[in-house]
């Protein structure tokens, strides 16, 4: 008999949860993390990310309080202290994912795990078996094939800075660039941000990316877009010489590489155990999450196909409920997932965008722009944009998208409204909230355009 009816390894957010549901159904669970517990999202990811644009936020604010009579001042800004506490907040977060795993009867192992067969993993100083594995290693942030790259840092160093620096360059116009980006303005640093496309954001929206470019500017941040980094040079002194493809150097205190994650299964000898990979190193798994090898299983980023933490948290308990599960597995829509990014200001977004559903067919395009309330008072330039994409012939609506104040937690509900396969006419017929900016998704009575006609 195996050691575990079920091995995970990795303790990230997916891992956790597909070992606590697993054991739940009486499952004898082992689980092993070699780093820290929660994985990226906890410790090096969205908690600590949004807990810094939460911190970047104050001195706007206070600047923005002059509008409604306040003679409020910013100040000026503690980054150690900032750090600290976000450091004891990661902590304590630490501390719950290894209680709930103590609480649900998990052997937990503070250990890397590697395979040495399909059904036997070596751990720091044992190894253990099990009848089926879990591979729920996440990824790690890609590094650039430069000269001078070891210059630079990745998202993981950014929490842990000694102090904040005067001038940040990032390189990358994904979700960890722009979001960087807001954080490091809005707590006093100056910014300049280069991306490979002609707008930040590839793959999001068109109109999205075009409202996110122009709020990059109106918060100082100098935008260089369509260039590459291809050399970084040491000035001393801390100083660092940036050589772009365009011809141009200028000088920075921290070159910051924002350039995607890539699969951490290296070192993992997923060979041994006969584990098929990708190109890029992510494990190829079925609609079930299934390998390669029928009794192992990937989930969450390691697999590369929605690198997002409830997505591999649903995978891990869908894959618990089916395989120890008396009942039929719990069911999640996959179809339409809500997503945010952090930027400044916020963008939430859901299902297809414009380009998407005019590939597929006509589609009814919808656009509100405006200042909120708050900034008609404050002064400050901050325009939202709220977007539904409706497929025509069925009127549903397939794409949400908006940038503006509280997209994120707008989104959550749009989500549930596009799961549940809600038309154009539903939310024509639901009361808005007066006055909010949320309303707006339920007046959006003028069609901007029709994308995709023929």
């Amino acid at each position: 008999m195996a050691d575990f009816d079920l091995f995970v390894i990795g303790g990230g957010s997916g891992g956790v949860r597909c070992a606590r549901i697993a054991a739940s159904h009486g499952a004898r669970v082992g689980i092993a993390e070699e780093r820290y517990w929660g994985g990226t999202c906890v410790n090096v990811g969205c908690v600590p990310k949004k807990l810094m644009v939460q911190a970047a936020e104050y001195g706007a604010w206070a600047r923005d309080s002059h509008g409604f009579g306040w003679n409020t001042e910013p100040g000026t800004h503690d980054w150690a202290a900032l750090i600290a506490a976000k450091d004891a907040e990661i902590a304590r977060l630490n501390g719950i994912y290894l209680k709930l795993l103590d609480n649900s009867g998990v052997t937990a192992f503070e250990s890397r795990a590697i395979f040495l067969d399909p059904h036997t993993l070596q751990l720091d100083g044992k190894t253990v078996t099990a009848e089926r594995i879990v591979i729920a290693v996440g990824g790690h942030p890609s590094w650039p094939d430069i000269e001078g790259a070891e210059l630079g840092i990745v998202s993981d160093q950014t929490f842990s800075l000694s102090k904040m620096p005067r001038q940040v360059t990032l390189v990358g116009g994904g979700y960890i660039g722009v979001e960087f980006a807001g954080i490091f303005a809005g707590l006093g640093a100056e910014v300049d941000l280069l991306f490979r496309q002609r707008l930040p954001l590839r793959g999001f929206d068109h109109d999205l990316r075009e409202s996110l470019n122009t709020a990059l500017s109106d918060q100082g941040i100098r935008v260089h877009p369509s260039v590459l980094l291809h050399k970084l040079e040491d000035l001393g002194n801390g100083e660092r010489r940036l050589h772009l493809t365009d011809g141009r150097t200028f000088d920075s205190d921290l070159v910051f590489f924002a350039l995607g994650r890539v699969p951490n299964t290296k070192g993992l000898h997923l060979d041994r155990a006969g584990v098929a990979l990708a190109d890029n190193g992510a494990v190829i798994v079925d609609a079930q999450n299934t390998t390669s090898q029928p009794h192992i299983f990937a989930i969450g980023d390691v697999s590369n196909k929605m690198n997002l933490t409830p997505v591999a948290i649903a995978e891990g308990h869908h894959l618990a409920d089916r395989l120890f599960g008396q009942h039929a597995p719990r069911t999640w829509s996959f179809e339409a997932i809500p997503t945010a990014v952090f930027s400044v200001p916020p963008i939430g977004t859901c299902g297809l965008t414009e380009e998407q559903a005019a590939a597929r067919g006509p589609a009814d395009i919808y656009i509100a722009q405006f200042t909120p309330m708050r900034h008609t008072m404050s002064g400050r330039r901050r325009r939202t944009l709220m977007k539904l994409v409706v497929d025509q012939a069925s009127q549903r609506v397939v794409g949400a998208h908006m940038i503006g104040d509280d997209a994120g937690e707008m989104m959550q509900a749009i989500g549930v409204a596009m799961t549940a396969g809600a038309t154009k006419a539903d939310f024509d017929r639901t009361i808005g909230i007066h006055p909010t900016s949320a309303e707006e998704w339920v007046t959006l009575r003028t069609r901007t355009r029709v994308a995709g006609a023929r």
